[in-house]
């Protein structure tokens, strides 16, 4: 007589082991999305990618950058926090990496999440700026500088060389500190656009302060350069002086 009996019998899963196997694949599921249970983190990205400017509030902005590089934390505190110390979404972005990566609940991969949109946002309004004459896309000059230096804790000077068409040809940091002939020397200014070949020039500093109200020393160094350039054929267009509250145009205060 044939023995029927499978060579495999098939097994079968007791109900509180098929409950197990469920519960373990939710779990599963739940650390693959990044235990993101109550789905906060999925609504963030759907409002980003299918809402305007203004879908997201500042805090959930750097709660959404902070998660790339923690994907399974709360993160909403640690954004308010950030906010509440640096004051704004600009000052919380362009904040020192360092200072950043030392607030408490930060660290490196944080702070550098944070630090690539500065990074990114500085190089394309650079390169909008390069590829049109300066003069005539000013407004793509002043978004570049603002975001470059509006919120740096050290005063800088930077020199913009322009060719004859007003295309920027060297932005050249020439100094830390205060704007004054130890930062900043006249005749180094004008023989370093002769040495390039620029027919002009604009003076940018920045306030830490936050207003860019110009001080005597702003002006005197400005006009002393100017005049240092009318005798060798170098134009000073304009000296700008960035601050958290906005931009000054010497040249727009009737200062050159």
């Amino acid at each position: 007589m044939a023995d029927d009996t499978p060579l495999f019998p098939e097994r079968t899963e007791s109900q509180p082991a098929r409950a197990e196997t469920k519960a373990a694949h939710d779990r599963t599921k739940a650390k693959d999305a990044g235990s993101d249970t109550s789905g906060h983190r999925t609504r963030l990205r759907q409002r980003l990618l299918g809402g305007g400017d203004e879908a997201l509030a500042d805090h959930e902005v750097i709660e959404l950058l902070l998660m790339q590089a923690v994907p399974r934390r709360d993160m909403k505190p640690l954004a308010r926090s950030l906010l509440a110390r640096f004051g704004t979404l600009a000052g919380v972005l362009q904040a020192d990496p360092r200072t950043l990566a030392l607030h408490p609940g930060m660290g490196e991969a944080t702070a550098a999440a944070l630090r690539i949109v500065t990074v990114a946002a500085t190089r394309l309004a650079r390169q909008k700026v390069r590829e049109t004459p300066v003069i005539g896309s000013w407004q793509a000059l002043i978004d570049y500088l603002t975001i470059d230096m509006a919120h740096l804790t050290l005063e800088r000077v930077r020199v913009l060389y322009l060719n004859t068409k007003n295309m920027l040809i060297l932005d050249d940091l020439v100094g830390e500190g205060s704007i004054d002939e130890a930062a900043i020397h006249p005749r180094e200014v004008i023989r370093r656009a002769l040495d390039i070949g620029a027919s002009a020039l604009i003076l940018v500093h920045n306030h830490p302060s936050g207003s860019p109200e110009p001080s005597r020393a702003d002006i005197d160094i400005t006009t002393r350069i100017a005049e240092a350039g009318r005798l060798l054929g170098i134009t000073v267009h304009d000296h700008i002086v960035i601050g958290r509250e906005g931009h000054v145009s010497l040249r727009a205060k009737g200062l050159i």
